[in-house]
């Protein structure tokens, strides 16, 4: 069994994967193998995993369909033997000693069973830590993104894997990554933040807020955080400060504009979610 095994759900991309395999080599810790869990409906990825094996990457192939990000992710879950799992996207990179100070981190003596490392584009440099419920459940945390967490396989197997109702492709189109961490530390998993590791991904550019496009997109993205509300039965603080925060925000700034149409699609969505969250729950409770 290896100490690492990266969880790559991918589709779509080719020459961005030779970027990442190419940090994988490089790294100064090399315990670890990748699980592709391939979500293409052509053979686009057999060169670029032909390529990886030559450089000496330990990896497997799964085919996964239709695509689901969250499914295809609990999909390598059940192929991983690593002790610790990792999600990196197919289009970010490791720094060259990543994994090697995250084993450093989980060695310590307060033994986490989550790290959280540094995405390094977000720029925020935050001190090394421990997250709470508390915190998470109130949207005050550490911020978390699936290329920056790293569990402990026998976490993930607690608590279920992923949600396949949220996420990239789905109703509820975000907010996976949010879920799970708040999940675990519900079941009492001890999550600490590792700012020394460092992931990359480019910041993708913005639609801005002024198009009917970017609008649809922010409420399609905001009802995973609504779903949130609901599925974890946030306090009614958190749930008004979220719906009004976008709104007010603007409001406040005098941009009664594109910006303020923006934050009324993520309050929008926001509700969305966690009424039709809410609802299903409830059906779902009366049909038992």
């Amino acid at each position: 069994m290896r100490d690492f095994s990266l969880i790559l759900a991918t589709v779509g991309r080719t020459s961005e994967l030779n970027r990442l395999f190419d940090t994988l080599v490089a790294q100064s810790y090399r315990h670890f193998d990748v699980i592709v869990v391939d979500q293409n409906s052509d053979d686009r990825l057999l060169p670029v995993l032909q390529r990886a094996r030559s450089l000496g990457i330990i990896l497997k192939h799964l085919r996964h369909s239709p695509p689901n990000l969250a499914l295809a992710r609990n999909a390598g879950i059940a192929a991983a033997s690593g002790k610790w799992l990792g999600f990196p996207d197919d289009d970010c990179w490791y720094e060259p000693r990543m994994l090697e100070r995250i084993m450093v981190r989980s060695r310590r003596s307060d033994r986490p069973r989550g790290i959280v490392v540094r995405w390094v584009e977000q720029d925020r440099a935050l001190p090394p830590g421990l997250l709470s419920w508390q915190r998470s459940s109130r949207f005050r945390d550490i911020p978390v993104s699936s290329i920056t967490l790293f569990f402990e396989r026998s976490v993930i197997e607690e608590i279920g894997g992923f949600d396949g109702r949220l996420g990239v492709g789905q109703w509820f189109g975000a907010a996976e990554e949010t879920d799970i961490v708040l999940r675990a530390l519900r079941a009492g998993a001890l999550l600490a933040h590792e700012p020394a590791a460092h992931v990359h991904h480019l910041l993708e550019s913005p639609l801005g807020t002024g198009s009917q496009q970017a609008r649809k997109a922010a409420r399609h993205r905001a009802r995973g955080t609504g779903a949130l509300y609901a599925k974890h039965s946030l306090s009614r603080w958190v749930i008004l400060r979220g719906l009004i925060a976008p709104v007010l925000r603007p409001l406040l700034k005098g941009r009664l504009g594109d910006e303020l149409a923006h934050g009324m699609a993520v309050t929008r969505g926001r509700l969305d979610g966690w009424l039709q969250w809410s609802r299903q729950h409830v059906r779902l409770n009366s049909s038992k």
